[in-house]
């Protein structure tokens, strides 16, 4: 009898044991998870001296943004800022952002392309909604997360991405920066626009050079807290010198 109850006890010690172990365990993976998700850590922390040149993009989703205050921090060199998205929809934000960061840093207007509307359309719905096209070349942004889910093939969402490409080309005078993460860039992007900068997001591991051919901008994290925004941001960085991002701002400017 003794010799059961010595047994059972050790058996309740270690079943208590290990559910300390895996409620630590779980316990532990929620905190990661929930300060990952309030922007408290992140993966990515790129240096100053690897990737001098920073920025962020926006969208009406952060809100109003006191641009003065974000870019007095002195890092900041540039913003992709949303403009349209598809063939009619306008970002609610957009012209007061664009405004606001009118001198104070290098802009880029970018356009979230919808895999269901025509590339010229989309173009013209672009080009139209622009007071100027800004220092930087224009972005697209190529991704299936928020975008139509009856879409065509992917032949023919790379056939209408070419011809918004060319229409956006045509007028600014620079190859627009194509957005993409690693499935869109493997789903659409891999092998037919060559010649094109790109700007990747990649906020788990990286940064991904000489992974993508043609990398210019890299998005390493999806979740910034910086001093003049509400709400949390995408951090961007220039793959390259100080050097190399002032011959990009002059491409296109005779």
């Amino acid at each position: 009898m003794r010799s059961g109850a010595r047994r059972l006890r050790r058996r309740s010690r270690r079943f208590v044991g290990r559910f300390l172990v895996v409620a630590l365990l779980i316990g532990g993976a929620f905190a990661v998870v929930t300060l990952y998700r309030h922007g408290y850590i992140r993966p990515n922390n790129p240096s100053l001296q690897d990737y001098p040149v920073r920025g962020v993009d926006v969208s009406s989703f952060q809100g109003t943004i006191d641009w003065p205050q974000l870019v007095s921090a002195g890092t900041l060199g540039f913003a992709f800022i949303k403009a349209t998205e598809g063939a009619h929809t306008h970002d609610a934000r957009f012209l007061q952002n664009w405004t606001a960061t009118r001198g104070l840093i290098a802009r880029a207007p970018y356009h979230f392309f919808s895999f269901c509307s025509g590339g010229d359309e989309q173009a013209q719905n672009f080009l139209r909604f622009l007071p100027d096209t800004g220092e930087l070349p224009a972005g697209v942004d190529i991704e299936f997360a928020g975008n139509c889910q009856h879409r065509p093939s992917y032949a023919v969402i790379r056939e209408q991405l070419k011809i918004f490409l060319n229409d956006v080309e045509s007028v600014t005078r620079r190859k627009p920066i194509i957005y993409v993460n690693r499935t869109s860039y493997a789903r659409i992007v891999e092998g037919y626009f060559s010649g094109y900068p790109l700007w990747i997001r990649e906020v788990i591991t990286g940064p991904p050079v000489g992974s993508f051919p043609a990398l210019t901008f890299w998005q390493y994290a999806g979740n910034g807290r910086v001093a003049g925004v509400g709400k949390l941001i995408d951090l961007d960085a220039f793959v390259g010198t100080r050097r190399d991002f002032e011959r990009l701002l002059r491409l296109g400017h005779p």
